[in-house]
């Protein structure tokens, strides 16, 4: 998203990231990190920074993030749009168990010892040390440091994209068993569930939690229409 913005030219911008990856990707434009303070500090920062337009582009599971950003937009009146990318769509030969978090998650994995493999966020794995029988693979951004208290698992630092042919060479060479994961959307973290659909492995999947409503786009070519859209309607303004 910032890189698209970036080429557009002509535009003041500022990306913010919650903090939470210790090592973020390198971005074409000026980065913030860390919490505003909650929806009113949000709120403030739009208003100091005299900011005209305020996209939500972040995970579809960050969504306190998100509802802070909704109401921050509709305390100040700055013009937003949110970017949510479609959820994954069960098809033909997908194995799937969906889950509401990931204590479920750990619990759906069952009473038979199995080999898994936990695709989530070092954030998201605590609920599995309470089910120590199962042999766990954990991919993960940055390290899971101190490892989790279980007697059999496995650790890989890595940073998608991850393609199918991959992550299918990936759950062969572990033999997986089940794939537990969150409904990301898009392409680049689709190679998994597309790897166990081919090996006829089970998925757990994390339902994604509710979006806060407001105005919501699937595209970035969506979100570039918007903006202009809404920034010649604020210079209309006066703003």
């Amino acid at each position: 998203m910032g890189e698209r913005l970036a080429r557009r030219g002509g535009l003041d911008l500022t990306l913010s990231l919650a903090g939470r990856t210790a090592t973020p990707v390198p971005h074409a434009v000026p980065v913030r990190a860390g919490g505003f303070g909650g929806a009113a500090g949000l709120a403030d920062y739009l208003l100091a920074n005299e900011i005209a337009a305020l996209i939500d582009a972040t995970h579809p599971y960050a969504s306190v993030i998100s509802a802070n950003a909704a109401e921050a937009a509709r305390k100040t009146g700055v013009a937003f749009i949110a970017l949510r990318r479609p959820p994954w769509i069960k098809v033909a030969g997908d194995r799937w168990t969906e889950v509401n978090d990931t204590t479920a998650a750990a619990a759906a994995i069952g009473a038979q010892p199995r080999n898994v493999f936990v695709a989530l966020g070092r954030n998201d794995l605590a609920p599995f040390a309470a089910a120590p029988h199962h042999v766990y693979l954990f991919r993960s951004v940055d390290p899971i440091d101190p490892p989790l208290p279980l007697p059999q698992a496995t650790y890989i630092t890595a940073r998608g994209p991850f393609s199918e042919a991959d992550d299918r060479a990936l759950l062969q060479a572990h033999d997986i068993g089940a794939v537990i994961a969150k409904n990301s959307g898009g392409n680049s973290a689709y190679g998994k569930i597309a790897a166990a659909r081919t090996l006829g492995i089970e998925v757990i999947l994390v339902r994604r939690p509710a979006a806060p409503a407001a105005p919501a786009v699937e595209t970035i070519d969506a979100v570039l229409k918007w903006l202009d859209h809404a920034l010649t309607t604020a210079a209309d303004r006066g703003v």
